[in-house]
């Protein structure tokens, strides 16, 4: 997709503020001088058993590249791939009823959607936001000294692979769930009241492939301390393991030639860093002053956040994990 993303031709459009140049997580088109919407769509096949915690998973996903952006979600549009014979109506109902209360929860009204005969479920949302054009939060304004902040736990690609093949215990499970079912509401704004220069959600290219998406597009490098990085519980020995996502492989095969680890970081650890996750949190580049006051506030709120890393002057390798 990279590829064929580039190969498209430049959009000049005055009101487009920010397009799919940069990777960012979603598009921002201006209204007016004070207002300006944010649009992004994402859906994708069940990675838990119970539908209606899937329908919750998949809203929150969806809603989770509106606050990487410092938006503030209004509506939402369904996508539903469910097949036409052989599964019972009341799971597409669990899901929808999944999907809807979490959307609740955001505040962010469905208004309709749009659904197919399919015979792998799919399910998300295109999700319309608000925001204001000088309060974006795009994954191309870091700079050197930022330190860098991430809001939640990794992990969540290895355990439901563990989870598929029947060998992730409950408490992991569990601990995957709660993660991919909370919102980034709580941490995008509280973001939006520090000196945030950059930020992204961390979904399918995993920890590594998002930082590389905000180092290229602010002309930096990033400094990760995996030692840092938090791991859901049971993920690590899960990674030991070897129950590694399809996702996974492919990050690794996308990114590896941009980025260095040091030598004591082991397989399992690295591993994580690519692993892909559903509904991650966000990584903010965040001014070296604001860093203590924004990690008290996220840890008033709730939110697991930590400090992993530092934005640097571009150099090679474009991300170094210590």
């Amino acid at each position: 997709m990279d590829s064929v993303l580039r190969r498209l031709p430049k959009q000049n459009h005055p009101n487009v503020l920010v397009g799919f140049d940069t990777a960012d997580d979603a598009g921002v088109y201006r209204l007016t001088d004070d207002l300006a919407l944010v649009q992004t769509v994402d859906f994708f096949t069940p990675i838990v058993d119970d539908a209606n915690t899937f329908g919750q998973i998949a809203a929150a996903n969806s809603l989770s590249d509106i606050y990487a952006m410092g938006g503030r979600p209004i509506s939402a549009l369904s996508i539903v791939g469910f097949p036409n014979t052989g599964r019972d109506p009341e799971m597409l109902l669990k899901i929808l009823e999944g999907g809807l209360a979490k959307m609740q929860e955001a505040g962010c009204a469905v208004i309709g959607g749009h659904s197919i005969g399919d015979e792998e479920i799919k399910f998300g949302y295109a999700v319309t936001g608000v925001i204001h054009p000088q309060s974006i939060l795009s994954n191309a304004g870091a700079r050197a000294g930022d330190r860098l902040i991430l809001t939640k736990r990794i992990g969540t690609g290895i355990i439901s692979t563990a989870l598929k093949q029947g060998r992730a215990s409950r408490e992991s499970v569990a601990a995957s769930i709660a993660s991919m079912s909370t919102l980034n509401r709580a941490a995008s704004e509280a973001a939006l009241a520090f000196e945030v220069h950059a930020a992204t959600d961390i979904t399918g290219f995993g920890l590594l492939g998002h930082a590389r998406e905000m180092a290229v597009a602010s002309e930096v490098s990033l400094v990760v301390d995996s030692a840092r990085v938090e791991f859901l519980p049971e993920a690590m020995e899960c990674s030991r393991q070897g129950f590694l996502p399809g996702g996974l492989t492919r990050n690794i095969e996308f990114m590896s030639a941009c980025v260095g680890f040091a030598e004591g970081v082991t397989e399992a650890a690295r591993n994580l860093l690519y692993d892909p996750q559903t509904s991650g949190g966000l990584l903010l580049g965040v001014a070296a002053g604001d860093v203590a006051p924004l990690l008290a506030r996220l840890g008033e709120l709730g939110v697991p956040a930590r400090e992993i890393g530092e934005a640097i002057p571009r150099t090679k390798p474009l991300i170094q994990v210590r």
